[in-house]
């Protein structure tokens, strides 16, 4: 029996990752309140089977429970929406001249990074959002997507790949857009 005032397992071991919970599942979801809504089932999920969890690395366990509570959620109400993650070619940007809302966003870095992120498909964007903002280890990694370690590192390899190519393309429709405005200001 819990004395007054002490937290129970679950609190002291699972609810500290909240925050690393709703950050995966935002990136994974690409919007705040389907994110919302995963974090809450995944925490729901963990909270029934909390009993059976055998003081492991919790956040690892709280993190697959969310991966998986998504992508279970992502392959029924949005099946085509990751198609395009099998065709391993990056496909170039569209060079139109960006808008002056556009050039804002653009020039804004935090910015340019999370749009070449949501670009990325989502198992590579996982990887990252895992080992660059949350610190896990490879290993943790590979526990909670459930692939092998190689296989993580290779991943990882890829999904830094993309996204220096995405943000060098950003970067070269900016260079475009203000050689453009500049020829246009000296006419």
């Amino acid at each position: 029996m819990l004395e007054r005032g002490q937290p129970s397992n679950f609190e002291r071991d699972v609810l500290p990752h909240l925050d690393a919970a709703y950050n995966l599942a935002r990136w994974l979801m690409r919007n705040e309140q389907d994110a919302q809504d995963m974090v809450q089932e995944a925490y729901l999920r963990a909270f029934r089977f909390f009993p059976g969890f055998r003081c492991g690395n919790a956040r690892a366990w709280l993190m697959k429970i969310v991966r998986n509570t998504c992508f279970t959620w992502l392959h029924a109400n949005r099946p085509l929406q990751d198609a395009a993650e099998i065709d391993d070619n990056f496909s170039p940007p569209d060079y139109h001249a960006p808008n002056p809302e556009e050039l804002l966003l653009q020039n804004d870095r935090g910015a340019l990074l999370r749009k070449a992120l949501e670009n990325l498909p989502a198992s590579l964007r996982e990887v990252l959002i895992l080992r660059e903002i949350e610190g896990m280890s490879y290993r943790e990694i590979a526990d909670i997507t459930g692939v092998p370690l190689g296989t993580v590192m290779s991943s990882l390899s890829r999904a830094r790949g993309r996204l220096r190519q995405a943000l060098t393309s950003v970067s070269n429709v900016n260079k475009l857009g203000g050689s453009r405005r500049t020829a246009a200001a000296s006419a």
